[in-house]
């Protein structure tokens, strides 16, 4: 099976790291990739020069093709010489119902939306659920993950413990940035806005992932893997990696609650050790680069009509 993987992304963010993380799964059962990426990507990885034009001559060598976000889904129908089209949807808007975005989803063969929530979105937009499947993103595996760097510097004048709290430093305005900046004040809990999370969360009590809108949050998965309990947005497909009380706590978007949540975990030891336990227990358990890859490759076969049974990433294990 021979799969073109198209990226766009100008930024190395949660979608990119997937995307990477899916071609290293795949390759390991010998699944023939070619990966062509934007900016973000190429920066760290080989992709040849510009993507219109190697999607022209890539196409023709692939059985299908796999668009991992909007711009790449346009381009993928474009240039694609008509092979069958799997696209990534990893974001909560509704589908455009404007005439272009009607006939790019028309023309897909199959969505692979990040989550249930995400799922409900392209099904609202009118895609049947039969050409819809969801599959989860993966935490990196053990031998795969990045080598820890040295932490941000904690700390400030508002700050009288040592409970360290991790959030990510986005500016988008959905993503949550000023709630977690006057939750932490109210709590009186170190913030660390953070531009490395892989760094960072070496050095953190809790992961603080606030948003207005989210189809998943693939940073939850890296605080999971590092044993750390997530206080999160009780928004869009959050719910499906924080199990309330159990790996985390969900929050409703205003700093009191938000506040109430940090304060609940930094003062009760025994509930963040539990909860240490849980995040990476599941995280073995449903959220490997293994188990992404065999859910992904079992859609590339239902497209391609292929019935008889590829041999799994545990089989190779």
């Amino acid at each position: 099976m021979r799969i073109l993987h198209i990226d766009t992304g100008r930024e190395m963010r949660g979608g990119q790291y997937q995307v990477l993380l899916l071609h290293d799964a795949l390759a390991r059962i010998d699944c023939e990739q070619t990966l062509l990426a934007g900016d973000a990507i190429r920066s760290r990885y080989e992709c040849g020069p510009p993507l219109a034009r190697r999607i022209r001559e890539s196409a023709g060598r692939s059985d299908l093709i796999h668009a991992h976000d909007a711009k790449a889904h346009t381009l993928a129908l474009i240039h694609g010489c008509g092979k069958p089209l799997v696209v990534a949807r990893r974001v909560a808007f509704p589908i455009g119902r404007n005439p272009v975005s009607l006939w790019k989803y028309r023309r897909a063969s199959h969505f692979i939306a990040v989550s249930e929530f995400v799922s409900s979105i392209l099904q609202e937009g009118g895609i049947p659920d039969t050409k819809i499947s969801v599959v989860y993103d993966a935490a990196p595996d053990e031998d795969s993950r990045p080598a820890l760097g040295a932490p941000q510097r904690w700390g400030g004048p508002q700050a009288s413990s040592r409970f360290r709290v991790v959030a990510p430093n986005l500016q988008d305005p959905l993503k949550g940035r000023d709630l977690a900046v006057a939750a932490c004040q109210l709590a009186h809990v170190e913030l660390c806005l953070s531009d490395d999370l892989v760094s960072d969360l070496n050095a953190a009590e809790t992961l603080l992932y606030l948003s207005r809108s989210e189809g998943l949050g693939s940073a939850i998965l890296l605080a999971m893997t590092r044993g750390l309990p997530t206080v999160a947005s009780r928004v869009g497909g959050i719910p499906e990696l924080v199990t309330d009380g159990v790996t985390g706590l969900l929050v409703d978007n205003d700093p009191e609650s938000i506040a109430s949540a940090l304060e609940r975990i930094r003062d009760d030891i025994r509930l963040r050790t539990t909860m240490s336990a849980a995040a990476m227990a599941r995280i073995r358990t449903e959220f490997s680069q293994d188990k992404m890859a065999d859910r992904t490759l079992a859609v590339y076969r239902r497209v391609l009509g292929i019935s008889v049974k590829e041999p799994s990433s545990e089989e190779h294990r």
